[in-house]
């Protein structure tokens, strides 16, 4: 799932390209992805791009007072086509979603793996009118975001640090992959939480938080759109890498698996040396 640095590189990268170019068609391939009608996708034809924006992981395509809003969800992703093929996209049982396609026969694609559909798009006058984008939580890599406003945050939440860093109503942006490298950094345990941290605890956990973002945007810039995926795998340290060796201690990064999802951490840096409960397999074993 892309999270905070890939979309804001998409953003950089749609930046350079899109504005200042009128958007001559948009060409919904699969109808689910529509998530809003009035005005109508078409309305974005005939408009030239003005700015390109981010809202946690929300890409916002700017154009003459229209906002096309996608949220790339688990599995989407954007495509650019330096030259897009001739003809209508057909409708069919593959990725493609949606086309977007310029006055200069550039465009681009966005696609969704998987059958569980996901990938959104909506067309509105105001960003604030989509649900999702309403109720975000602060950018953790604003200006205005410091210390003492996260500290606010994670005043009374009886939630663990892991559910906490990926509610985006709480902080915008933060995704599956990003809070075990958090948590890594600030070796604490996914399972710690919130409303329990110290000053000093909650100081290492802000520390991480905004240097494990930066790091990553600044990884990703001026990457192409194809290449971020790539990028952000390579990037990760405990995320995605159970049964391996922790880059920072050696011990053997372990999984607690959920019902759709699965946390990675190190024991020896983030838990005391314990493994955590792993439910799921606690549950095969009665």
């Amino acid at each position: 799932m892309p999270e905070l640095p890939e979309v804001e590189a998409l953003k950089d990268f749609l930046t350079d390209h899109l504005v200042g170019r009128e958007v001559v068609r948009v060409l919904p391939v699969a109808i689910s992805v529509l998530k809003t009608y009035d005005p109508p996708v078409t309305a974005f034809e005939g408009r030239e791009v003005t700015a390109v924006h981010r809202h946690g992981k929300f890409l916002d395509i700017e154009a003459d007072g229209l906002h096309f809003v996608t949220h790339l969800a688990r599995a989407g992703w954007l495509h650019w086509r330096d030259t897009l093929p001739d003809g209508p996209p057909r409708p069919g049982k593959g990725p493609l979603a949606l086309r977007v396609a310029l006055e200069t026969g550039e465009g681009f694609d966005l696609t969704e793996a998987g059958t569980q559909k996901r990938l959104a798009v909506y067309v509105v006058r105001d960003p604030a009118e989509i649900p999702g984008v309403a109720r975000l939580g602060p950018d953790p890599l604003a200006d205005d975001f410091d210390e003492v406003r996260f500290a606010k945050l994670l005043e009374g939440e009886r939630r663990q640090l892991k559910g906490a860093l990926r509610d985006q109503s709480l902080i915008a942006g933060v995704g599956n992959a990003y809070s075990d490298e958090i948590l890594h950094a600030a070796k604490m345990s996914p399972f710690k939480l919130a409303s329990s941290l110290t000053p000093e605890e909650t100081r290492r956990l802000y520390e991480a938080l905004r240097a494990t973002l930066a790091e990553a945007v600044e990884r990703s810039r001026g990457l192409a759109a194809g290449r971020l995926k790539a990028e952000k795998k390579s990037g990760l340290r405990v995320h995605g890498r159970a049964g391996e060796p922790c880059p920072v201690c050696g011990d053997t990064i372990r999984e607690v698996s959920f019902s759709d999802s699965a946390l990675q951490y190190c024991p020896t840096c983030q838990t005391g040396g314990k493994p955590l409960a792993d439910r799921r397999l606690s549950r095969l074993l009665k």
